[in-house]
């Protein structure tokens, strides 16, 4: 069944994976992210396969307004969104908490937490008023357990899963499934980002083990989507093999 599919944080990583894999199946796909080269690339990407429409939104999910006009502003055939994927997020800075810088804090809340509040609930009055919709919102295993120096990204991924899980209790009565999908050491972007632009000391994060790729990360959430109306996956971890949790890694050699 054809689908209208939003990923919010297209432009690399997970997000980007996961809108080629909804593509490929034939769902139709709004792709939003900041950077827009990056993103008509991956427009031109999805158009290629041929098999669905592709609808690029630029903005950022910091920005409150932005979010509820990109919504509100959506083409007639283009509202009844049936997939929300608040992918839109990012670690920034790898500090202890006294050293930490505010701005990194700041940024890290606006994007992993204010704005996927902000796009849930500008996307929210379509899905109730028909009844059926599906939220998937992307935390990370750092919001299961603390690691030191995470404390930023700890405290806004665990705001994530805390709001994923309310949400799920406050729209059984519309019967929307939401889910929450916690992903563990992935090779993409995140390190880079995390680390300032460091690639050496974002290269040494995925040293000694097999990490996750981002293309592993989208078959799970698109299988998390793709599971009969009755059937809800509340909340999924992964991790790759060579990790327990947020701070037990083996690494070879």
């Amino acid at each position: 069944m054809k689908r209208i599919v939003l990923i919010t944080g297209a432009t690399a990583g997970f997000g980007q994976a996961m809108a080629l894999r909804f593509a490929a199946e034939g769902n139709d796909v709004i792709i939003t992210g900041r950077r827009a080269d990056r993103l008509q690339h991956l427009t031109d990407q999805i158009k290629a396969l041929g098999k669905c429409r592709c609808l690029p939104l630029c903005f950022d999910v910091r920005q409150r307004e932005a979010c509820f006009a990109a919504i509100s502003g959506l083409p007639a055939d283009w509202q009844p969104i049936d997939v929300l994927v608040n992918n839109a997020g990012g670690a920034w800075g790898r500090d202890r908490a006294d050293q930490a810088n505010l701005d990194d804090w700041d940024t890290m809340l606006d994007t992993n937490v204010k704005g996927l509040m902000y796009m849930t609930k500008a996307v929210l009055p379509q899905m109730t008023e028909r009844r059926q919709g599906h939220i998937i919102n992307m935390g990370s295993i750092a919001g299961k357990e603390p690691y030191e120096n995470g404390n930023g990204y700890n405290a806004a991924k665990f705001a994530v899963e805390g709001f994923s899980r309310a949400l799920r209790i406050d729209l059984l009565p519309y019967n929307i499934k939401v889910s929450h999908v916690a992903p563990g050491a992935a090779e993409t972007e995140f390190s880079l980002v995390r680390f300032k632009g460091d690639a050496d000391k974002a290269a040494a994060v995925y040293q000694g083990y097999q990490a996750l790729q981002a293309e592993d990360v989208a078959d799970i959430v698109y299988y998390v989507a793709s599971l009969p109306p009755h059937v809800c996956i509340n909340d999924v971890v992964v991790t790759p093999t060579a990790q327990a949790n947020s701070y037990s890694i083996y690494r070879q050699g």
